[in-house]
């Protein structure tokens, strides 16, 4: 079983930053493309950005391409998102993901992510 716990979210001015951090357990991340999803209240949940086993592979959603960078260290089995230019509609509760590694999916399909961490709140004020 995989263990997920996200980190660094906090409020935050419009054009601010902010570093999330994920940390993995129960399973070497090498094994694992991770992800980003998040949800605003009252709205569906979305894709952000996610990222291969190996970090060779990225993709971002178009809200945030540009200003959002995934990262990932294997070593330490840890996933940062780091977020920029930040803005009120930026705001949402931010959760990290994982599923096996797979090159058969696309890393931006959600639904084939059955790991997930309780998420951090991200508040973007104007």
């Amino acid at each position: 079983q995989v263990q997920l716990v996200e980190s660094g979210g906090r409020l935050v001015q419009a054009g601010g930053s902010l570093r999330l951090s994920c940390v993995a357990s129960g399973r070497a991340s090498s094994m694992l493309d991770m992800a980003w999803f998040r949800q605003a209240s009252g709205k569906e949940r979305e894709f952000v950005a996610a990222i291969s086993w190996s970090g060779d592979t990225t993709e971002y959603s178009d809200s945030v391409k540009g200003r959002f960078t995934i990262s990932r260290d294997n070593l330490k089995n840890t996933m940062a998102l780091q977020m920029n230019i930040l803005k009120p509609d930026d705001t949402a509760v931010y959760v990290c993901a994982a599923r096996n590694r797979s090159a058969a999916v696309p890393i931006s399909f959600m639904p084939r992510y059955p790991y997930r961490g309780q998420g951090t709140q991200v508040t973007v004020s104007a």
